[in-house]
């Protein structure tokens, strides 16, 4: 592991990201500790469990709501397809 001190991290920090996001074990030096950098793979569903600290279920449950809600909208003629130029004018 390559061990750096607070001071040389923020003096390269793109370096050392990049090094730890292909797989090199980087550790920072903070008082008697030694933080890792490594890189983490986020899911939407573990986003919302770590975030908002919903369960698996509610999650599904909200994706269900959604589709529904969707499905609904696009029944009623409510939804529109617009190409980039359409939709600035649409926000003028």
């Amino acid at each position: 592991m390559k061990t750096l001190t607070i001071t040389d991290a923020k003096k390269n920090l793109g370096r050392w990201l990049d090094a730890a996001a292909q797989g090199q074990d980087i550790g920072i030096i903070c008082g008697a500790n030694i933080i890792a950098l490594r890189r983490v793979e986020v899911v939407s569903t573990d986003y919302a469990q770590r975030e908002y600290g919903v369960t698996p279920e509610q999650v599904v449950s909200f994706a269900d709501a959604t589709d529904k809600h969707y499905r609904r909208l696009k029944k009623a003629g409510r939804l529109l397809t617009v190409n980039p130029q359409q939709l600035r004018k649409l926000l003028e």
